[in-house]
């Protein structure tokens, strides 16, 4: 019987920590490059990529900062490259798609509805930042509401589709399937669609095994055949509910925008070192990892020669 095959993404920075955080969080664009190759050397064959503004580590959309990264690392890697469309929570759709319609990525993120997106409790653990901003951003999202109605989502759908970019759908909660099916039916995206389970982010659903296996039995039925799937868990959920995931057939996303550590208490190095433990596990209980072209055939992406980078 052949073993089964997982992908693994790695989310290599995200716009939600911040530098203060943990001094090993890729926050530069050269730092952000060497993170992403050396993740996927460990066996990333998804890098899903935010970037920061170069002065003062602000998250950022804008197309000249991910230029650098993105034509570096495909120099250096065969890794897919996902661009984020989430950005962070106070941004608009058309601000958080700017930079994949100009570079046409093989895949793209799409979280697939409004929510509360809370992490202001962050912000009780440090008595002092590295820029001005940091704080001030880390409380006010607990009055943010991340936008993502059904008309931004139709908007990065009838965008970037025709583009040939295939969506990493983020569904933080079983509502956004139904609201995925409901963009199915309505022809906004072709199968087979990819699912990114997202647990443990306040205002989505909580990081337990139960819900996991509701989420999945959900997408079952409402897609058939028709989806794969891949499970985030966030802070200490992460490796656990991927090495789950693992075992059940899906896919599992790692890196540093969804865990700063690599163990109880212990800040990860790398996004490489938490590859290397999802791989090391993912192999020890007899599966394995997909390569990047492999992903891609599971995916049904593009191609790396069709993007714009």
């Amino acid at each position: 019987m052949a073993k089964s095959k997982t992908i693994i993404t790695c989310a290599v920075t995200g716009a939600i920590h911040t530098p203060t955080m943990s001094d090993h969080l890729p926050v530069t664009q050269t730092e952000i490059t060497e993170q992403a190759i050396a993740a996927a050397e460990a066996g990333a064959s998804i890098l899903h990529l935010h970037t920061r503004d170069p002065i003062d580590g602000r998250p950022s959309v804008e197309p000249d900062d991910y230029a650098p990264i993105l034509a570096r690392v495909k120099q250096s890697t065969d890794a897919v490259m996902n661009i984020t469309t989430g950005g962070a929570p106070t941004m608009l759709i058309k601000d958080r798609i700017k930079a994949a319609v100009q570079f046409s990525p093989e895949m793209c993120s799409l979280n697939m509805g409004s929510m509360n997106f809370a992490f202001h409790g962050l912000a009780g653990r440090y008595d002092t930042w590295k820029h001005d901003w940091e704080k001030d951003y880390i409380l006010g999202s607990e009055s943010n509401i991340f936008r993502n109605t059904l008309a931004d989502i139709r908007q990065a759908a009838e965008t970037l589709g025709p583009l040939g970019v295939k969506f990493e759908h983020e569904c933080y909660d079983v509502g956004h399937l139904y609201t995925l099916k409901h963009c199915m039916d309505a022809g906004l995206f072709k199968a087979p669609v990819f699912l990114q389970f997202v647990f443990g982010v306040l205002g989505g659903i909580g990081p337990d095994i139960d819900n996991l296996i509701f989420m999945k039995r959900t997408a079952d039925r409402l897609f058939g055949d028709d989806y794969r799937w891949s499970v985030l868990g966030a802070g200490g959920a992460q490796m656990p509910l991927a090495t789950t995931a693992s075992q059940m057939g899906g896919n599992v996303r790692v890196g540093l925008e969804d865990s700063l550590f690599i163990s109880r208490g212990e800040l990860a190095t790398s996004n490489a070192q938490q590859v290397t433990k999802i791989r090391r596990i993912i192999e020890d209980l007899g599966n394995e990892v997909a390569t990047p072209d492999e992903a891609r055939e599971m995916l049904a992406l593009k191609g790396g020669d069709r993007v714009a980078f």
